[in-house]
C-alpha cells in the first residue's frame, strides 16, 4: 500500500520502537531526554536532538508517524536518503532550539510572577496567577479555593496554602518536557507543500479533496491561532510546529538558491 523509502522506514522504526521499549518497560524516557526548561535541573543540552524521537502517547507517535509515512517518501525520492535526513535532523533540532527560546521567555515571566506573590501573597494576585498559568490543574477546585482566600484573606493559614499551590505549580511548569517529532513533521509538511502545492490529497475527516499549498495553509494557520489563543489545558507544544514550519522554508529556499541537485 504504501510505498516505503529507506530513511523514512528507518524514521519509522526507531520512533516506533523506542515508544513500545518505554511503554513496555515503563520507563519514563522524556524525564532525561525530553527538552527542559534551560534554567531547569533537568536540563542537558542533548535534549535538543534526544527529544524529537519520543512521544507522549500512542496517539502522539501515531499520528507524528502518519504524517511521516504520507510526505516523506516524496521528499525522499526528490533528495535522497542524505539530504532528507539532513533536513528532517535540521527542522526538528532547529524547532526544539526556538522553541526552546520561546519557553525560556516564558518561564521567566512565570518565574517573576511567582516571585512576586511569594513576596507579597494576596487574593486578587492568586486569583490571577492561577488563570494565567495554569497547565493541566483542575480549575473548579483551584478555583473554589481562591474563593474561600477571598473570603480569609487574614487568615494565615490560607495564604500559605495559596504560597505552597503557587510553588508547585510553578515547579510542575518549569519541569514538563517537551517531546516528540511534530517539528520536523511540520516541517515535512511544509516542504511538501512548496515542491509539490498543487499535488492532491484526501482529508480523512471530512474525505474531501484539497491541493498541498491549501493544506500547509491551514495547517500554519491553525497552530498560529492555537498558540495565540493558547487555553489553560492546552499542553501542546505549538510554537514547536511553526518553528519546524519556518526553518523548513527558510532551508528550501536556501537550497534553491545555493544548491545544484535541489528539485
Amino acid at each position: 500500500m504504501f510505498n516505503l523509502t529507506p530513511m523514512v522506514k528507518n524514521i519509522l522504526i526507531i520512533n516506533i520502537g523506542i515508544f513500545l521499549i518505554g511503554s513496555l518497560l515503563k520507563l519514563d524516557l522524556s524525564h532525561l531526554f525530553g527538552v527542559h526548561y534551560i534554567f531547569s535541573s533537568g536540563f542537558f543540552i542533548f535534549q535538543y536532538v534526544t527529544y524529537m524521537w519520543l512521544h507522549a502517547s500512542f496517539m502522539h507517535v501515531l499520528s507524528n508517524m502518519f504524517a511521516v509515512l504520507i510526505f516523506g517518501p516524496m521528499l525522499e525520492r526528490v533528495w535522497g536518503s542524505k539530504k532528507f535526513l539532513i533536513f528532517y535532523l535540521i527542522t526538528g533540532i532547529g524547532a526544539g532550539l526556538l522553541y526552546g527560546v520561546a519557553d525560556t521567555i516564558e518561564k521567566n515571566n512565570l518565574s517573576n510572577a511567582k516571585e512576586q506573590f511569594v513576596d507579597n501573597p494576596n487574593p486578587e494576585d492568586f486569583y490571577i496567577y492561577i488563570h494565567n498559568y495554569n497547565r493541566g490543574y483542575d480549575m473548579v477546585k483551584l478555583g473554589d479555593f481562591a474563593d474561600q482566600y477571598y473570603e480569609h484573606a487574614d487568615d494565615l493559614s490560607y495564604t500559605s496554602q495559596a504560597v505552597s499551590i503557587v510553588n508547585r505549580m510553578y515547579e510542575d511548569m518549569v519541569n514538563i518536557p517537551m517531546v516528540g517529532a511534530s517539528g520536523a513533521v511540520f516541517g515535512i509538511l511544509m516542504a511538501f507543500g512548496m515542491l509539490f502545492p498543487n499535488t492532491q490529497l484526501i482529508l480523512l475527516f471530512p474525505p474531501i479533496p484539497i491541493k498541498a499549498k491549501y493544506l500547509v495553509f491551514f495547517y500554519g494557520a491553525y497552530e498560529l491561532y492555537s498558540e495565540i489563543n493558547r487555553s489553560g489545558t492546552d499542553n501542546v507544544a505549538h510554537l514547536a510546529h511553526l518553528s519546524g514550519m519556518l526553518i523548513a522554508f527558510v532551508l528550501l529556499k536556501y537550497w534553491a538558491r545555493n544548491g545544484r541537485d535541489f528539485y
